[in-house]
């Protein structure tokens, strides 16, 4: 299937199954009259596997070559896993992490788990983006343990200051989608 009906299809499915209408209050703390849970399209069997060509193909389109792909967990966790599985597809076998939200209490006590070789370059990976505090939150993590932030991609930007606050960053950003695009119902652009 080629890139634009992977996108029609994606759309698809982040309408049908992650777009809600109602009164919300996102983690910013901001209200809206829509939310994305882009977790129940990243969970889908469809959409996951869609997700997961069409980050992978950004990734390569921007000239990464990352060692690993991730970000802070919730949102970032089924996203890594289908990009690490999209890449083994490809032949290239880049692997995925976590960055956990504090260090846990017991065990090896990291904050970082999963496929992060030492010094390595990264590629940080978000379901949604509306002010970016979650993917600044992982680069910061993951610059303290002395990897590189590539750049980050998303499913969806919200369009509400997160690509500007990466940018203030230095992190090049791209999502799949706008909020406005699947709001819209029209097709993607």
């Amino acid at each position: 299937m080629d890139r634009e009906k992977m996108r029609q299809r994606l759309a698809k499915v982040l309408r049908e199954q992650s777009l809600e209408r109602g009164h919300f209050v996102l983690a910013s703390g901001k209200t809206s009259d829509y939310y994305l849970d882009c977790r129940r399209t990243t969970l889908h069997p469809a959409g996951a596997l869609l997700v997961g060509r069409l980050l992978w193909q950004a990734i390569v389109e921007q000239g990464w070559k990352p060692a690993a792909v991730g970000g802070l967990t919730l949102g970032a966790d089924p996203v890594a896993t289908a990009v690490a599985i999209a890449s083994e597809l490809e032949g290239q076998g880049v692997g995925a992490f976590i960055v956990r939200k504090q260090v846990k209490s017991h065990g090896a006590r990291r904050r970082i788990e999963g496929q992060v070789p030492a010094g390595g370059a990264v590629v940080l990976l978000e379901d949604v983006v509306t002010t970016g505090g979650s993917t600044l939150e992982a680069a910061a993590c993951v610059r303290e343990a002395g990897l590189t932030v590539l750049g980050a991609l998303a499913v969806v930007d919200r369009e509400e200051g997160g690509a500007e606050a990466l940018a203030t960053a230095e992190i090049p950003f791209r999502a799949l989608f706008t909020a406005r695009e699947l709001l819209s119902g029209g097709q993607p652009g």
